[in-house]
């Protein structure tokens, strides 16, 4: 079977697969559109054990660095010039990691921001919501040990999604495989 062929059969299937997981038996646990950023991420990234690697590395540091970024503006109330400092230090630190391998492909990190800070500010929160009442929102659950956290959330959720594309790639070369 020809290459482009297998991989779009094998995206296809698994896709299907993660979709009705994340949308199904998962929901609350995975967000199916986050797996699909660190899939598309893997693929852009290599393909390959390294892509892997560095998409599960920098989409989970992405989303640690977006999860502090957002930790300080919900603690500290300094404004909209303040969040745009917080957000641009926090940003600078996206970057200056790429020295690092597991580290280097930026953009996974940059997805990894801007998935939890996309999702945490864009998700209803009860009006008048304190932190200390759970269920009202991303933003109010950032220290939650459960799934509420867009932090847990977002982790499994990419890490997911990126071994989904990993199995994808590998199904794809295996049905290319000549007898």
């Amino acid at each position: 079977m020809p290459q482009l062929v297998a991989l779009s059969l094998s995206i296809a299937v698994l896709g299907a697969i993660w979709a009705f997981l994340a949308l199904g038996p998962l929901a609350g646990f995975v967000l199916v559109w986050a797996g699909f950023i660190a899939w598309g991420c893997f693929f852009h990234s290599g393909g390959d054990q390294k892509a892997l690697i560095k998409t599960i590395c920098g989409c989970v540091y992405g989303v640690i660095i977006g999860w502090i970024a957002l930790l300080i503006i919900v603690n500290v109330s300094g404004g909209l010039i303040a969040n745009a400092i917080i957000v641009g230090v926090t940003v600078f630190f996206l970057v200056i990691v790429a020295k690092i391998d597991q580290l280097s492909a930026v953009p996974a990190n940059v997805y990894g921001y801007a998935a939890i800070v996309g999702y945490s500010l864009h998700q209803p929160s009860a009006a008048g919501a304190t932190p200390d009442v759970m269920g009202t929102g991303p933003l109010f659950s950032l220290t939650a040990p459960n799934f509420g956290n867009p932090l847990v959330l977002l982790i499994v959720s990419v890490v997911l999604g990126a071994i989904f594309g990993f199995v994808s790639g590998k199904v794809a070369g295996a049905l290319t495989k000549k007898a």
